[in-house]
């Protein structure tokens, strides 16, 4: 037999659907010469101080810096994890190859990995690798399986990450707690989240210590068209009053007039980090909420692979593009226009050397129904439309630049006006923010033919303005600075190539913001960014740059992405952070201890981001049958029941009495013996129309009024 594991059970479902192994069984599936088995994410971690020796559990200074050699893997603590990694045992022990089915990316690698290592797997191994969880894309991956072998530097890359994070996180979390803590709570250090944090406290330093200063500017009306003075802003009013009375002396003369037509780029497909940037910007959704909807949508099968740091496509999909954009029928509005002709195969589009594990996140074939959040449909709506519209025309422009004087006071103008709508007519319907509409009111100034040399009357005034600090973070703002490094980069093609220095991973990027909010770090002011006092002064207390320098974490980056790439050792990698945390140490117990303060920040009242409905996922495969006591449950298509069905006969249909059931309420009849008091009943032999479902001792349903 055959085993594969896949990184879920529903994945898991998938696969076992598209090879035929169609018969339940407990923890798997089976048939057609395939087990099919699943974990629950991790179910292996790195091993804990105290798990090496009891007198690791003390946060002793002298135990300092803990470096296990080797570092040793264990089960999570937790009984279905046990249970179910009881039963890959013994399918490993027992199959005659293994096909690792896992999240096709460095994390899924590791988990895999782990649990196979764990397992004592001395079997042949194979790698199902796909960007879809398509019918199709499990077929095409299963007829070009990879051998192991080939991700090993995968492997290598991720196990050096996880280590690294170990080595610095332990120490350096126990270090400054124990040093500067004074005994009231953990301070967390971190290799990415401490030099995230210290971007943030860095800003706020800015910020804070911003001086506000008032200026003026010349501004003058000449037909109708606003022109401003190209000098330098002047710093009091009197200066101002004196020019404004210069300018009423002069006419004011064109010097030259000149109108360039331009194009503008298509926008580039999504990477993770690009499609939480746009998510936060246009509705306010958290990085981490935006990565749980686009991982739902992939797992419905509706996009392709979302962890991604690229914005190309494989040239090999070129062929796949023209099904896909006729499946989307929502769209067809859009996709008409480019399904009368051939798909044009652009480089900034299709280019292999830019994809390397995956492909930008696209829509699959599989078109979603009404069964989506709000939450999933406005991402799908920003996946799809960014998908329809790299294959448009350009956006063809107008600049008009206008340069005039008024005596020896030069002034200019600009306007800028869409020609054709080429891109942008896919976006034409869509609700634009504040700051769209700043900018086309910037750009509206319609200006009429000037010819150099002409003059006339004007009218002049003053503009009086503030010099304005730097933004506070937002999280969109926060997760580009991550992509570089801190570095303030708006190109797009050169952010591309700033990508392997970023600090963190697309994946991870969302969870170590969520960290540094529930570590109270930083905290949410709308949708601004700000460090806690106790954020401040962590960043103040840690004097080492390399553990809060983002260009520095970068490197690391480097380092980790180009063990993946076979150029790097993962040994001399682990040697750097073993002689950085060795230093570390003896620097910090060297220095003078004082306490940082945990006072609880004051919060503001503000407007909270949605809260996303909660959707329960039951694992079906976990709970037994309460009939038989023997079995795991399972879910059909019309009903919840036993996996020996024909043996038990256990089942609760999702509609009862002429009502849909949720999955938690069908959980709730199966658990608890009851559901709670539910309406909408329309087909009772009694007419009953709201009550309390309860499983009989016969372990049928039965509807009482309550």
């Amino acid at each position: 037999m055959k085993l594969c594991i896949a990184e879920k059970p529903s994945v898991a479902r998938d696969i076992a659907k598209v090879l035929g192994a169609d018969m339940p069984k407990q923890g798997y599936f089976e048939g057609n010469g395939y087990w099919v088995t699943w974990t629950f994410g991790h179910l292996c971690t790195l091993k804990e101080p105290h798990d090496y020796s009891p007198h690791l559990k003390s946060w002793n200074l002298i135990f300092l810096p803990i470096i296990p050699d080797p570092f040793g893997i264990k089960l999570i603590e937790n009984p279905g994890v046990e249970r179910q990694f009881k039963i890959i045992e013994k399918l490993v022990a027992d199959c005659e190859e293994v096909i690792n089915c896992g999240d096709a990316g460095q994390e899924g690698e590791v988990i895999q990995r782990w649990v196979l290592h764990k397992a004592k797997c001395k079997k042949p191994m194979k790698r199902l690798w796909i960007s879809s969880l398509t019918e199709e894309a499990i077929k095409e991956g299963f007829a070009k399986l990879k051998p192991a072998e080939d991700y090993n530097n995968l492997y290598q890359a991720g196990n050096a990450r996880a280590i690294g994070d170990w080595l610095l996180g332990i120490n350096a979390t126990r270090l400054f707690t124990r040093k500067f803590g004074g005994n009231k709570s953990v301070l967390s250090v971190g290799r990415v989240q401490t030099p995230t944090l210290a971007m943030i406290v860095q800003r706020q330093k800015e910020i804070d210590a911003f001086n506000t200063e008032e200026y003026w500017e010349l501004k003058t009306k000449y037909r109708d068209v606003l022109f401003t003075a190209a000098i330098d802003r002047l710093k009091t009013k009197e200066k101002a009053e004196k020019g404004l009375e210069y300018l009423k002396q002069n006419l004011f003369e064109i010097v030259s007039f000149e109108i360039k037509e331009g194009k503008e780029k298509n926008p580039r497909l999504f990477d993770l980090t690009a499609l939480q940037v746009e998510a936060n910007k246009k509705f306010g959704f958290s990085a981490d909420n935006t990565l749980k909807y686009i991982q739902s949508l992939y797992e419905k099968k509706h996009t392709t692979y979302p962890r991604v740091d690229t914005t190309y496509l494989s040239e090999s999909l070129h062929p796949k593009i023209p099904g896909i954009l006729q499946s989307m029928n929502f769209y067809r509005e859009l996709t008409a226009p480019l399904l009368s002709q051939p798909i044009p195969k652009s480089k900034t589009v299709f280019d292999d050397t830019k994809v390397t594990d995956h492909h930008a996140i696209i829509p699959t074939e599989i078109s979603p129904t009404s069964n989506l959040s709000r939450e999933e449909k406005l991402i799908y709506d920003l996946v799809a439309k960014r998908f329809i519209a790299v294959f448009y025309p350009e956006c063809k422009i107008s600049n008009t630049l206008v340069e005039g004087q008024v005596g020896t006071i030069p002034f200019k103008t600009s306007g800028r006006q869409i020609l054709e709508l080429g891109w942008r007519e896919v976006y034409v319907k869509d609700k634009k923010d504040d700051t769209d509409d700043k900018k086309e009111k910037d750009e509206e100034q319609t200006i009429p033919e000037f010819k150099a040399g002409e003059k006339g009357p004007h009218k002049p005034l003053i503009h009086q303005g503030k010099t304005s600090p730097p933004k506070a973070y937002t999280e969109a703002t926060l997760l580009r600075a991550m992509e570089t490094a801190g570095k303030q980069v708006d190109d797009e093609e050169l952010r591309e190539m700033m990508k392997n220095n970023g600090i963190g991973r697309p994946s991870t990027r969302a969870n170590i913001i969520e960290t540094l909010f529930r570590r109270k770090y930083i905290e949410r002011k709308k949708k601004n960014i700000f460090a806690t006092s106790t954020g401040v002064e962590l960043i103040d207390t840690i004097q080492d740059e390399l553990l809060k320098s983002p260009e520095l974490t970068g490197e690391w980056e480097l380092k980790l992405r180009k063990i993946e790439r076979g150029e790097y050792e993962a040994t001399q990698f682990k040697e750097e952070l073993i002689t950085m945390v060795t230093n570390l140490t003896r620097t910090v117990i060297n220095e003078k201890a004082k306490v940082i303060s945990f006072q609880e920040e004051v919060k503001l009242k503000e407007k909270k981001e949605p809260t996303p409905r909660k959707i329960t996922t039951i694992i079906w495969e976990e709970e037994g049958c309460p009939k038989c006591k023997e079995s795991k449950l399972m879910k059909g298509k019309t009903a919840i029941g036993c996996s020996n069905y024909k043996g038990c006969g256990l089942k609760v249909p999702f509609v009862l009495f002429g009502k849909k059931m949720t999955e938690k309420q069908i959980h709730d009849i199966i658990n608890k013996g009851k559901s709670s008091k539910l309406k909408g009943f329309t087909e009772h032999p009694e007419s009953i129309t709201e009550g309390v479902l309860r499983l009989t001792e016969n372990f049928s349903i039965e509807l009482k009024a309550d």
